[in-house]
């Protein structure tokens, strides 16, 4: 028989969905042209032959997306592909709420969405780190974000887009209608959890109240674009952004604002109804402090009577007399009755 080969040894490396240097996926745009998949080196050897063409060239443009739990992210981005220092402080930068900002010769933008299977939870609330240029568009998130996954995808099946600018608008465009939906989804459950208060079934209400103000409260501060950079960038845009990109920008904006204002709306209507809640949970306690109060009062004279004639000391009267019980009971009747009229009268 033939000596049994040996089995080659496989190492395998998990890279959490990317290649080793941490990408996840890069295309390459042309105008009127489908989007064609490239790895970083082509991307490299690209960007490479056009450092000494016109800014805005040929219409051509590259998207690169990379995960940043890999490891190697980072001397990449830096490296690699010369990111702008603005872009790696926003990646280091604690503060995660949306924002475009003008940097240098780029725009430095900051996306948030949802996770998936998003369930009001706060911590599923994830964050897209954008570089926008002229021919180079660079995004990284730590977890998979629905808004990206569903622009890989639409890519994938040919959707084109004119510039880097026009995608940028379209993660926001996403970013406003899955906001929206959450929205539309928490007025649903204000409604059933109002709906409730009306019947009087108050169980486990005011904890659901909380939890769905909690998540729009972290919503409203992550989601909404900062007023302030969307002015000056509307303002002062850099040169390379075109009209149209700028209007298309400007419309989102507006969007985002609506949407915005339902949430605070909702957030108000929130906080009438755990205000409303807490009124009723007031005045049922109010009711039973009455009732045990009542109880005490009513039982105060038969207690002090059973005290006195408890004491084991001589004297006690109708000890000695057949009639003595009834006496007794008519005098703890009569001062309960007493105590009962003096009490319900104060209560009126």
């Amino acid at each position: 028989m033939p000596a049994e080969q040996p089995t080659p040894e496989i190492h395998w490396t998990d890279h959490y969905g990317s290649d080793p240097h941490g990408l996840i996926c890069g295309f390459e745009f042309r105008p009127g042209q489908a989007a064609r998949s490239i790895d970083l080196e082509a991307c490299l050897s690209w960007l490479g032959g056009r450092r000494e063409a016109d800014e805005n060239g040929d219409g051509r443009f590259l998207w690169l997306h990379f995960n940043l739990s890999d490891a190697g992210v980072r001397q990449t981005l830096t490296d690699r592909l010369n990111a702008t220092p603005e872009f790696l402080d926003a990646l280091d930068q604690g503060s995660r709420s949306t924002r475009i900002e003008h940097a240098a010769s780029s725009l430095v933008a900051v996306v948030n969405d949802v996770t998936y299977e998003f369930a009001f939870d706060p911590s599923e609330i994830a964050t897209l780190w954008m570089q926008v240029q002229p021919h180079l568009l660079i995004t990284a998130r730590t977890h998979p974000l629905r808004a990206v996954d569903r622009l890989r995808q639409s890519v994938r099946e040919g959707q084109t887009f004119s510039s880097t600018v026009a995608m940028l608008a379209e993660l926001m465009q996403d970013q406003g209608r899955v906001l929206e939906h959450i929205v539309r989804e928490a007025t649903d459950r204000v409604d059933a959890i109002e709906d409730g208060l009306l019947s009087g079934r108050l169980a486990h209400r005011r904890s659901d109240l909380s939890r769905l103000r909690r998540v729009l409260v972290r919503l409203e501060r992550l989601l909404a674009p900062e007023p302030g950079a969307l002015f000056r960038l509307m303002r002062h845009p850099p040169r390379w952004v075109s009209t149209e990109d700028l209007e298309e920008l400007r419309q989102t904006s507006d969007e985002m604002a609506m949407v915005m204002s339902d949430l605070s709306g909702l957030k108000e209507r929130i906080k009438l109804l755990q205000e409303e809640i807490a009124a009723q949970a007031s005045e049922q306690s109010n009711r039973s402090l009455f009732a045990l109060t009542a109880m005490t009062v009513l039982a105060l004279p038969i207690n002090l009577m059973a005290g006195l004639m408890g004491m084991n000391v001589g004297g006690i009267p109708f000890a000695e007399d057949p009639r003595g019980f009834w006496f007794v009971a008519g005098g703890v009747l009569s001062a309960t009755g007493a105590a009962a009229l003096w009490f319900f009268s104060r209560r009126r």
